[in-house]
């Protein structure tokens, strides 16, 4: 690997081994506005003038530094672009045109910076010990690139040439990490468990009455392939939750459809704060006999809010205060409006019930609410799921009167 002091390394090389081809010329390394000034012999002006990262290097350690499962941050690899310049004695053109011949024949035959090349010019560089030889190539430059680049020099064009050198890896201060060895793959080191038989897959789930989410208390249906023969368990995670809830699936299954029931106030009182509203992973766990369990692919699954009260359900155009009791308990970390017709409103601040039992209560400020000749309806989003206004029991789907304000 290479020091920072490396690319001032390979400028001095390169003037080192145009000195060596061109006796009797001054090899300058200046910038070409101030390469002539005070001289007036044959003379080869070097000048770095721009510098690009390699991307074939640019994400990964270099080779051989770390080993399988360490990781190091990558080096600064630097690719450098030199300009030429060529004066003849006498500003003499055949004198300048026959040093730059020179000079583009000796990096010709010198394709590549060895060790004996590098080391002795720039003390610490440690250049030549880099993984990468450094390769000189010829670098075309089109000629209105030339000329701008002349432009920007602020000084009048001589005959020049361009090469690119590359790659010098740059070392990073950043440490590498190397973790211990591994002495024990797995419980009683038996590496992973393999299994030939086919595994259970979930493919999509399926509510009652066709609805978008699931509410408490529902009997909802997981859809998949190889349901039918393993001991499985529903397991359903939630960001707000430490722990996932496994419920076990009813008894009465096929290869295809599996049947889950959720917990409603009737099997525990205190539901409503142990299931929050809002998106759930729902996966299966598998046990089967001498093999450890193992989960299936998880599938998203959204509960969605009860809206169980609405105060006031009819009030006189102008700002409104809405107090709303919902089920499951809305918790203060969760992103909760209210949609408003088509308003969102947010909530005055959210306070999580002392009692377990309890349904949440928040309070919406519905500024210049509108009167129209028909309600409101309203729907609760907590965490990107909405409640659903809905009545099912009758023949065709309904909007419930009960999640509706009528505004006159």
């Amino acid at each position: 690997m290479s020091a920072p002091t490396a690319i001032a390394t390979v400028t001095a090389v390169l003037q080192h081994l145009l000195t060596q081809a061109t006796a009797g010329a001054d090899v300058t390394t200046k910038p070409p506005s101030a390469a002539r000034s005070g001289g007036n012999g044959n003379q080869l002006n070097l000048f770095l003038y721009a510098t690009h990262i390699n991307p074939a290097f640019n994400n990964i350690p270099v080779p051989g530094q770390v080993r399988n499962g360490e990781s190091a941050a990558p080096p600064l690899p630097l690719v450098l672009h030199y300009l030429l310049t060529a004066y003849g004695a006498n500003d003499d053109d055949i004198a300048g045109q026959t040093l730059l011949g020179q000079a583009m024949s000796a990096l010709h035959d010198h394709p590549l910076l060895g060790t004996a090349d590098i080391e002795g010019i720039v003390p610490d560089s440690q250049l030549q010990k880099q993984v990468e030889r450094v390769r000189i190539t010829p670098e075309v430059l089109s000629l209105d690139d030339m000329s701008k680049l002349w432009s920007s020099f602020q000084t009048e064009y001589r005959l020049s040439t361009a090469y690119q050198l590359s790659v010098l890896l740059i070392d990073s201060s950043r440490g590498a990490s190397a973790p211990l060895p591994v002495l024990r793959r797995g419980e009683q080191d038996r590496g992973a468990q393999v299994t030939a038989a086919a595994t259970p897959s979930l493919s999509g789930l399926r509510f009652p009455n066709e609805k978008p989410a699931a509410h408490l208390g529902d009997t909802f249906t997981i859809l998949g392939t190889q349901l039918a023969s393993d001991d499985l368990t529903a397991r359903f995670r939630h960001p707000a939750l430490d722990d996932p809830i496994d419920l076990q699936p009813r008894a009465e299954r096929t290869d295809d459809e599996i049947k889950v029931v959720l917990p409603d106030q009737g099997d525990d009182a205190a539901v409503g704060s142990k299931w929050p509203a809002g998106f759930y992973t729902l996966s299966l766990v598998v046990q089967r006999p001498d093999l450890p369990k193992w989960t299936t692919n998880a599938l998203a699954m959204p509960l969605a809010p009860r809206i169980t009260s609405i105060n006031p359900t009819n009030a006189p155009a102008g700002d409104v205060v809405l107090a709303i009791e919902c089920r499951p308990q809305v918790r203060p970390e969760q992103r909760v409006v209210l949609i408003f017709g088509d308003r969102t409103i947010t909530p005055d601040p959210i306070v999580l019930p002392v009692d377990p039992n309890a349904a949440s209560s928040l309070t919406f400020p519905v500024a210049d609410a509108q009167a129209r000749t028909e309600p409101y309806v309203l729907r609760l989003r907590v965490d990107g799921v909405d409640s659903i206004p809905v009545d099912f029991s009758g023949p065709t789907p309904q909007f419930a009167p009960d999640q509706k304000v009528t505004i006159t």
